[in-house]
């Protein structure tokens, strides 16, 4: 049972207290599951000249159509900004446009004296716990490796996350230069220039550094089997954890698309790193997920219109980079791994939803379904079909990676603190807060009660192997929306 006035539970298990006028939701034949976390996107961002499509309403709006009751955006400072400075700006961009819960971590893009002070004033006073690092987009954001090193130092002594894109900059510039010389300009460039090699490579030297640096690590949106498997061996020698995150693109479709003679279709895949050409990639990252390889999924949700992804037209290089992914990413993943039997309902919930939550310390509040737990909620029909599409997505932008996709489990309905947002397949969001039932005014309390006469789907303490580190970690803070 769940009351609007706490956003969290008040009771859970049988024989109920139920209080008069409570509405009861029969999901019978369902499956009852906290609700998603993505980890990563990247809305209302400015980057290659370009504007993503998706600013916080329409971004979080897309998230809770697909179960996803709260994410965590990315702060990215130019070259020399004051870190604090940014992450002003994006909750004066957040705050009053979000329909979900969400958090921030925060980018560092370049290094000084000055930064490692104000990542300290970040943690301790705006409750940061995340920051993220690039070893690729040379001239931009990335580090050289010592000053990758000491942004990691920093991290470990601040209990904070370190967080890398990894990507080797320098071979992939390099090799951008090479095949522009050679004429090479369509969106296949972008993946010929960053082929899984130079995705391994930068896995294996972030681990190294982060070990040395006696650093917890999360590498983000990993893209291949090489790069897995690079992973999988540095583990057997690294000393503090490294977590390993994958998308629902790399899940749900390939590289082979950059290949295709349409130019708005090829550059509307463009992401870093790539996706992979090689066929079998997307079932081994699901198995990689089901065997604890990788521990969990976002989005990397970076949407640009077909008129920003022109800008790359004559120069793959000049294509801005993201895809959508934040509201499908739920179902894709469900209809990859569950319904092929690669992965159980439980490690679904661990992989879309907990583990997150253990990993960036937003547990006990979020990822599970228990008193005093955040009141977010996913009633999700394993029987449920429909058609992804352009056309009917909650997104801004005007393509859909999955176009045409056809799954069959998606969320019935969706409670993010306490409010019924997806009601039987009826959206009901506005843009800085969640739209009451038309039977309950804004102010009112009310409760309702889950009949649940399936399995309830979320995962123990139990963490499948992989060290984690709450413990240590410090709280991240969120922004609820209200």
């Amino acid at each position: 049972m769940l009351n609007k006035k706490v956003n969290s539970f008040q009771q859970v298990g049988r024989n109920l207290i139920i209080p008069g006028g409570t509405r009861i939701i029969d999901a019978t034949g369902k499956l009852v599951m906290p609700g998603g976390i993505d980890p990563h996107t990247h809305l209302e961002l400015e980057m290659m000249g370009a504007k993503t499509a998706d600013d916080f309403y329409k971004g979080t709006k897309a998230a809770v159509a697909g179960g996803t009751t709260t994410i965590i955006d990315f702060v990215l400072p130019n070259k020399g900004q004051s870190l604090l400075e940014a992450y002003s700006n994006w909750r004066q961009k957040a705050d009053n446009k979000v329909c979900c819960d969400y958090a921030l971590h925060v980018g560092v893009t370049w290094w000084s004296p000055s930064v490692k002070k104000e990542m300290e004033q970040l943690v301790a006073e705006h409750g940061v716990n995340s920051f993220k690092m690039f070893m690729a987009y040379k001239d931009a954001w990335m580090l050289e490796d010592y000053d990758l090193m000491v942004a990691m130092e920093t991290c470990a002594e601040l209990r904070a996350l370190a967080q890398v894109h990894a990507e080797n900059g320098n071979i992939i510039a390099r090799n951008t230069e090479k095949l522009l010389e050679a004429g090479v300009t369509g969106p296949e460039g972008h993946q010929l220039s960053r082929d899984e090699e130079v995705e391994a490579e930068a896995v294996n030297r972030a681990c190294v550094i982060a070990n040395q640096a006696n650093s917890p690590l999360y590498i983000v949106h990993m893209m291949s089997k090489s790069a897995v498997k690079a992973l999988r061996i540095a583990r057997t020698r690294q000393r503090p954890p490294v977590y390993g995150e994958t998308l629902a693109a790399t899940v749900g479709t390939d590289g082979t698309h950059y290949k295709n003679a349409c130019f708005r279709h090829a550059a509307a895949h463009v992401l870093s790193p790539p996706l992979r050409p090689d066929p079998s990639t997307p079932e081994a990252i699901v198995q990689a997920l089901a065997d604890d390889d990788l521990q969990l999924i976002g989005s990397d949700n970076c949407t640009f219109n077909e008129k920003e992804k022109e800008l790359g037209k004559g120069n793959f290089t000049k294509i801005p980079n993201g895809v959508n992914g934040v509201e499908d990413r739920m179902a894709i993943l469900w209809q990859k791994a569950v319904n092929t039997g690669i992965m159980d309902p439980c490690r679904f919930v661990a992989v879309t939803s907990t583990t997150a939550a253990r990993i960036f310390n937003l547990w006990p509040q979020k990822g599970r379904i228990a008193v005093n737990s955040d009141a977010d909620v996913v009633v999700w029909d394993p029987r449920l079909e429909r058609t992804i599409s352009a056309a009917t997505h909650h997104h801004a932008v005007d393509f859909n990676i999955f176009e045409g996709q056809h799954v069959v489990g998606s969320p019935q309905y969706v409670i993010v603190n306490g409010r019924v947002c997806l009601d039987d397949g009826n959206l009901r969001v506005v843009e800085g807060e969640i739209v009451n039932n038309s039977n309950w005014g804004m102010g009112e309390t009310f409760s309702f009660m889950i009949l649940v006469q399936s399995l309830l789907y979320q995962v123990s303490s139990k963490t499948f192997g992989t060290r984690l580190w709450p413990q240590e970690l410090r709280i991240c803070e969120y922004v609820r929306c209200v």
